[in-house]
């Protein structure tokens, strides 16, 4: 079994790119758990795999025109799931095979 860190993230974005910036979140395996209207901005809270959110500050920059920001932090590990799980694997492996040809 491979586990993956999960970390709790908060976002706050416009209200006008809210409904892009959960689908992304989304997109990445996230799990969300809420919203709470702050003045003008909506803030997101939600669990996403810490390797989804590989480059996401570019990202979100792109979706809110550069006035989404978004905090993370370590919550737990769970398990990979079985089709990421696979990818790893034959990363692994093809890796591996390289370091002894080498």
């Amino acid at each position: 079994m491979l586990l993956e860190p999960i970390d709790n993230v908060e976002v706050r974005v416009p209200e006008d790119a809210m409904g892009d910036v959960m689908g992304d979140i989304s997109s990445r395996r996230g799990k969300i758990f809420g919203m709470e209207a702050v003045g003008h901005y909506q803030v997101i809270r939600a669990q996403v795999p810490a390797a989804e959110l590989h480059s996401y500050a570019t990202v979100l920059r792109s979706k809110t025109g550069g006035r989404g920001v978004f905090k993370a932090w370590m919550s737990h590990y769970e398990e990979v799931p079985r089709e990421q799980a696979e990818k790893i694997i034959q990363a692994s492996e093809k890796n591996r095979k390289k370091e002894q040809e080498a």
